[in-house]
């Protein structure tokens, strides 16, 4: 879904996420997940993924304060730069493992915040 060397998200509960303005297309249209796009710039800025539908994916680059935001888990690590190295607590080679979703849950839920290391 992105060219760049990041796709950085920001996973909060489906319960708690609400449009605002404006109505969301669907693009990205390969895979399970439902990937929404603005209907005028086509930017995507949220994933509702099919395996985790008590949370919404909104991309990072759509949020207006992002200065006090680091991160807390990296996917896709097999595929990484080589010269990426980034201050997270938890990484994967590809994504969790649907019985990994809880413990992490818990472990950000005690994360204070602060990049790794």
């Amino acid at each position: 879904m992105s060219g760049s060397a990041f796709s950085l998200t920001v996973m909060v509960p489906a319960e708690g996420f609400t449009i605002t303005k404006g109505e969301p297309v669907i693009g990205g249209l390969k895979g399970d997940n439902k990937h929404y796009f603005c209907p005028s710039c086509l930017s995507w800025v949220f994933t509702r993924p099919m395996q985790l539908a008590s949370v919404v994916n909104i991309r990072s680059t759509m949020l207006d304060e992002t200065g006090d935001m680091a991160p807390f888990m990296e996917t896709c690590t097999g595929e990484k730069l080589s010269f990426i190295d980034l201050p997270v607590h938890r990484s994967y080679d590809v994504f969790p493992e649907a019985e990994d979703i809880g413990p992490l849950i818990e472990a950000f839920s005690q994360w204070d915040g602060k990049p790794a290391g």
